[in-house]
């Protein structure tokens, strides 16, 4: 997913690992859990988003 981020694959991974850091500290399963399942619905919307500038970009230069 970042290599194909719009500012680049450094500040890509940079802005991931702050995310993973400010998680570290949950202990509660049902916190992680949750935490998880926001990570899931993140990583569906990025691929939704990638495919949706493909399609994008594939129709517009058609025109």
């Amino acid at each position: 997913m970042g290599r194909e981020y719009p500012l680049g694959y450094e500040y890509f991974r940079t802005r991931l690992h702050r995310a993973f850091s400010s998680q570290a500290k949950l202990q509660n399963d049902d916190e992680i859990r949750k935490g998880i399942a926001r990570a899931e619905f993140v990583k569906k919307g990025l691929y939704y988003v990638k495919r949706y500038r493909a399609l994008k970009q594939r129709y517009e230069e058609n025109r």
